[in-house]
């Protein structure tokens, strides 16, 4: 659906529809809260306040929906899962059934991948718009021209004022790029250009070796590109060293060249990507730019309203998600909070409800202490609370037991031993403080060892618990074992306390 007619069909149906009686109704004025972006961060929070009773205005200049639904999260995973079918499909390790090189036709795999996009973006996005007759959405550039006023010139290049109580910035990130001579002038992908291609490159760089650039690389490889990453530093580098070592050796394993402390001298572009890295030149028909992201937060008038940010420009927020100025809020990838969609659902749910407390003397602030993070590499990668070297840098005196998953019966009866399952504990209290996994259901698996920290529970604690046997998340209890047991030496379901 065009915007322009989506627009129309939205505020035609808010105009139609009734509006609910509220009591904070009564005590709310007329476009009391504005919510610039449409993002998860914004919709939580403009659905928590519709539901109260309040008056919100949503502004976003580009696509409604923001990025996970859009351009991030749900399409990747959709070729991420491409990819995993098509590479099975050649390379499964079942001696019984017969391998064959699959037939990869990008423009079928973009067309189902951008059905799915739309279908989510109107079930969770456009139609909740539709659904609630307190929210207004305009289409248009946002500007705050002081601590309560923004500007907006619309999609009709009109411009509108308005005067909030309260405004939520909710404008989220773009990729970052980096300065290396001649990209600029290269027709390089960023994510973006990369899942909604249609191409499957004969020979794909990607420069990075963050998140994106791990989970397309593997995905562009397992479709039938040759690949070739560029990381600054080395794969994952922010993680536990022994997660970037192990994919590092497991995408090797699989065909990926991978150089890391590698950053190019210059890229130029003459029908293909001649990437510079002084002892040799790569050649390459398509180059992946996947080095960050940063925070939208220029041009929105922040710095002359003296809203503070940090030096990379995210904007800064308390954990009840306020800004140095009382009326503004701020949520997801536009401020300092982990990058995560699930962080900003939870945020603007949070930041709607201190965004009324004048109203209802209710306060409420974000948890971040256990944040379960999932990169959806094949095997995937999953971590929640403290590496060992964090847990040392708290004052811990902290212990750690790797499982390799040859010890893990799931991974064994799936032929697929790559990967491991690591805890941290407090060697006095013997407190589990974190967990990094590689497995092929690491994200599945991660969210029991999150609970186990949440809990406060200790290695014994979680060693006694039953855990059905031939699951990857049996491999918790089997690596809680391995603080005082050799579990090489028990049998299947052997419980050890």
């Amino acid at each position: 659906m065009k915007t322009k007619s989506f627009l129309k069909s939205i505020m035609a149906a808010a105009t139609a529809l009734f509006i609910n009686i509220n009591p904070l109704s009564a005590m709310i004025e007329d476009e009391d809260i504005a919510i610039i972006g449409s993002g998860s961060g914004a919709f939580s929070a403009a659905i928590r306040l519709a539901n109260k009773g309040a008056k919100v205005t949503m502004i976003e200049e580009k696509t409604v929906g923001g990025t996970c639904v859009n351009v991030g999260c749900v399409p990747s995973k959709i070729l991420i899962r491409s990819g995993q079918i098509a590479h099975l499909q050649e390379k499964h390790p079942f001696k019984g059934i017969q391998k064959s090189k699959p037939e990869i036709d990008g423009t079928l795999i973009l067309e189902q991948l951008q059905e799915r996009v739309l279908g989510l973006r109107q079930a969770k996005y456009e139609d909740i718009l539709l659904q609630n007759p307190n929210i207004r959405f305009i289409q248009g550039r946002a500007r705050l021209t002081g601590p309560t006023r923004v500007s907006i010139k619309t999609s009709e290049e009109t411009t509108l004022e308005l005067n909030p109580t309260k405004i939520l910035i909710a404008t989220g990130s773009s990729p970052t790029i980096p300065d290396i001579m001649g990209l600029q002038e290269t027709p390089y992908w960023t994510s973006t250009e990369a899942l909604f291609s249609g191409i499957v490159p004969k020979h794909l760089i990607v420069l990075g070796g963050s998140v994106v650039a791990v989970e397309l690389a593997q995905a562009f490889l397992h479709l039938g590109s040759k690949v070739t990453m560029l990381a600054r530093s080395t794969l994952l580098s922010k993680e536990d060293p022994d997660i970037g070592n192990g994919l590092k050796e497991i995408f090797e394993g699989e065909g990926i060249r991978v150089l890391t402390h590698t950053l190019p001298q210059s890229i130029t572009y003459n029908g293909a990507f001649n990437v510079d890295l002084g002892e040799e030149t790569l050649l390459g028909d398509h180059l992946l730019v996947a080095t960050g992201r940063h925070a939208n937060s220029r041009n929105l008038g922040l710095e002359e309203i003296g809203l503070t940010l940090d030096p990379e420009g995210r904007i800064l927020v308390d954990d009840h998600l306020r800004t140095n100025l009382p009326n503004i809020f701020a949520v997801g990838d536009c401020t300092q909070l982990p990058q995560y969609v699930y962080v900003a659902a939870a945020a603007g749910n949070k930041a709607a409800t201190n965004m009324l407390s004048e109203y209802t003397g209710e306060e409420t602030s974000l948890d971040l202490s256990i944040v379960p993070a999932v990169i959806f590499s094949d095997p995937q990668v999953a971590t929640v609370g403290l590496s060992a070297k964090q847990a040392q840098e708290l004052g811990y005196e902290a212990e750690t037991r790797t499982l390799t998953l040859d010890n893990v019966p799931r991974a064994l009866a799936n032929f697929d031993t790559r990967g491991f399952i690591k805890l941290v504990a407090d060697k006095k209290t013997k407190r589990i403080l974190g967990s990094q996994i590689v497995a092929s259901e690491a994200g599945d698996v991660i969210q029991t060892a999150a609970l186990a920290i949440r809990g406060k529970m200790t290695t014994h604690e979680l060693a006694s618990q039953l855990f059905p046997y031939l699951t990857m998340v049996e491999g918790l209890k089997l690596c809680a074992q391995t603080f005082f047991t050799d579990v090489k030496k028990l049998s299947c379901c052997a419980h050890m306390e």
